[in-house]
């Protein structure tokens, strides 16, 4: 049964068939939403600046960098507004690292449809939503008071720079791309590898291939 209010919604994605896709599954689950459609940082913002939006569902990675980087910002402009990243990064690497950071749900592109629409409606009438399986990781963690996955001891920019060694970019693309420079790619290499216990690029690929699709 289609929900009668009138919500608005962002859907924020780097792919058109992922974007027309959620629209479709929106407009089935609520009755005359506002959808608004958008592949890029700027067009996010001015659209959050605009207009009160209800539920804006965010991929993970877009041309412009991570989207951790704006989470900060839409809070700014939106402080209420329900975040719901929407992802096919494993969310055992990405999820606590994205609900620290502002995000208010987790859902993995790889979900049916009837868990997307369970988890529009959480969003929207409850502000939240998780997976058992993460709630379960949540407790574990709190249980043995360590992070159930070695990534998670890997600060946000750490991450992002053992995704892309991992993904076989080189120093000098990894400078181009974050606008580092190369002596600090260095440091968080040496940081990175500290921090897993790993003197190789191979065993990183090994941790990531384990603990996260982020490589497929």
């Amino acid at each position: 049964m289609k929900q009668s209010n009138n919500f608005c919604f962002v859907v924020a994605d780097r792919h058109c068939v992922v974007r027309h896709g959620l629209s479709l599954i929106i407009k089935e689950s609520f009755s005359n939403p506002v959808v608004y459609q958008t592949k890029k940082f700027s067009d996010i913002i001015k659209t959050l600046t605009e207009t009160k939006v209800d539920l804006l569902i965010l991929d993970v990675n877009f041309p412009e960098g991570s989207s951790l980087n704006i989470l900060k910002e839409i809070k700014t402009i939106q402080p209420n507004v329900n975040i719901l990243i929407f992802s096919i990064c494993d969310e055992d690497s990405y999820a606590m690292r994205y609900l620290n950071a502002g995000a208010s749900g987790f859902l993995s592109k790889e979900s049916s449809e009837e868990e997307i629409k369970n988890a529009l409606n959480a969003m929207i009438f409850s502000g939240k939503f998780i997976t058992p399986s993460l709630k379960n990781k949540i407790l574990e963690s709190c249980i043995s008071k360590k992070p159930v996955n070695p990534l998670d001891l890997l600060s946000n920019r750490e991450l992002e720079i053992a995704r892309l060694l991992v993904d076989g970019y080189g120093n000098l693309e990894i400078m181009a791309y974050l606008k580092i420079k190369s002596n600090t790619i260095s440091t968080y290499k040496f940081r990175i590898f500290k921090k897993l216990e790993i003197d190789n690029l191979a065993s990183l690929i090994k941790l990531f291939l384990q603990y996260s699709d982020v490589v497929n």
